[in-house]
C-alpha cells in the first residue's frame, strides 16, 4: 500500500445532529441524480459512456443510502464526511460498509426477525401507549440494513467494468473503471478505448484488469496513467483515455478555501441564497494518441503510443440563483470553465 492510500478518520468531520445527516443524505442523493441527467443532456459523454457513468453513480448512490440506513438511529457512531474539497463520505465509510457485509450472517443471527420487531412495536404503541425507544429503532434499522443491503453493490475503492466492442475506426474496444481516491475522498470514472494485437480479447482480459487495478486506481496525471498502462500491456494499444472527477460538492457544510464554496457560504450568511443551495464541480481530462513508436532490443521491440497534450475541461453545475451569484462574485472562475455553469434544479428542503 502506497503512502497515498493511507487514510484516517482525521481526514473528515462529523455533522452535529441527525437532522443534519438527513439533510446531507437528501442533498447528496438529489445532486448526483441531477448530475447524471445533466451529463447526458449536455453531451459530455457519448451514449455508451453516459450509460456507464450512470451505472457507477448508481453504485455510489446505493452505498450512501446504505450509510443512511446504517446510522439512522445509531447514538454511538456518526458517519464521517469529508468537508474539505470533497463533500462526499470519508473513504473509510465505504470500507466499513464492505466489512460489515462480510460479517452479515454473524450479525443478522444476533438480531430479531422482522415479524418479532413488528409485534414488539405494535405492542408498545397500542397496548402500552408508549413511544418506541431509540435503541429499538436502531435495532429495526440494523435489521433493514443487514437484510436488504448487498455487498456486491457497494462502491468499492476500485470497480472494474466490462470490455465492450465499439468498432471505432481508431479503436475497437472500450473498457471502464471507477475508483474512490482515498486522498481526496472523491469518486473518479475512467474510460479507455484501445486496440488489441491478437485474436480473442478474452485471453488478455484478466491481465488488463490486473494492470488497471494496480496502476490506475488513484488520482495521478493522465499522461502518467496512460504511459504506465501502455508499458505494462504489450498486446494492448490504448488510443484514448478519459477520466471524470466528480466533486467537490459545494454546500453549507463545506469547510474549505475553494472560491465557489466561499461564495456560496457568503451568500447563505447574507441571506442572498437559501440554506439548501449547492453546486457541484466536474472535471474531465482526456488524452489521445497521435502515433506509435517502437522501443527495445533488436530481438524484442515493444510498440508504444505517442500521447498528445492532456485536454482539460472544467464544469460547474448549480441552480439558477447560485449561477447568478457565481457570475457576480467569481467571474475569473467562470471564465476558466469549458462552458457557462450548467443549470440544475433547486433542492427543496422541508424545514
Amino acid at each position: 500500500m502506497s503512502f497515498n492510500h493511507i487514510v484516517t478518520p482525521l481526514d473528515s468531520a462529523q455533522l452535529d445532529s441527525k437532522k443534519q445527516y438527513n439533510f446531507y443524505h437528501k442533498m447528496i442523493d438529489f445532486t448526483l441524480k441531477e448530475l447524471i441527467v445533466a451529463v447526458q443532456r449536455q453531451h459530455l459523454c457519448n451514449q455508451k459512456e453516459s450509460t456507464l457513468f450512470k451505472q457507477y453513480c448508481d453504485l455510489l448512490l446505493y452505498s450512501i443510502e446504505a450509510m443512511r440506513i446504517k446510522y439512522m438511529y445509531d447514538e454511538e457512531d456518526n458517519m464521517k464526511i469529508d468537508l474539505t474539497e470533497s463533500g462526499f463520505p470519508n473513504y473509510l465509510e465505504f470500507r466499513y460498509l464492505f466489512n460489515d457485509l462480510e460479517l452479515k450472517k454473524t450479525f443478522i443471527n444476533k438480531l430479531k426477525t422482522r415479524d418479532e420487531v413488528k409485534t414488539d412495536f405494535l405492542d408498545t404503541l397500542f397496548r402500552k401507549k408508549e413511544p418506541i425507544r431509540r435503541d429499538k429503532l436502531f435495532e429495526a434499522a440494523s435489521i433493514v440494513y443487514y437484510d436488504s443491503v448487498q455487498q456486491k453493490y457497494i462502491f468499492n475503492r476500485f470497480v472494474q467494468g466490462k470490455i465492450l466492442e465499439v468498432g471505432k475506426e481508431d479503436s475497437k474496444y472500450l473498457t471502464s473503471w471507477s475508483f474512490y481516491d482515498v486522498a481526496s475522498n472523491r469518486p473518479y470514472i475512467c474510460y479507455m478505448y484501445f486496440n488489441y494485437k491478437g485474436k480473442h480479447i478474452e485471453d488478455q482480459k484478466e491481465a488488463l484488469y490486473k494492470v488497471l487495478k494496480a496502476t490506475a486506481d488513484r488520482e495521478m496525471t493522465l499522461d502518467a496513467m496512460a504511459y504506465t498502462i501502455d508499458r505494462k500491456l504489450e498486446t494492448i494499444y490504448p488510443k484514448h483515455i478519459k477520466r471524470i472527477e466528480i466533486g467537490p460538492i459545494h454546500n453549507v457544510f463545506a469547510k474549505d478555501e475553494n472560491e465557489i464554496t466561499h461564495a456560496l457560504l457568503e451568500g447563505i450568511s447574507k441571506k442572498e441564497l437559501p440554506l439548501e443551495s449547492y453546486a457541484i464541480s466536474l472535471k474531465i481530462d482526456e488524452v489521445f494518441t497521435s502515433g506509435e513508436f517502437k522501443e527495445g532490443s533488436f530481438f524484442k521491440k515493444q510498440t508504444f503510443q505517442k500521447w498528445d497534450d492532456i485536454l482539460k475541461q472544467r464544469y460547474v453545475f448549480a441552480p439558477h440563483r447560485m449561477i447568478q451569484m457565481l457570475h457576480n462574485k467569481t467571474p475569473e472562475v467562470i471564465h476558466k470553465l469549458a462552458k457557462s455553469p450548467i443549470q440544475l434544479s433547486d433542492l427543496k428542503n422541508e424545514r
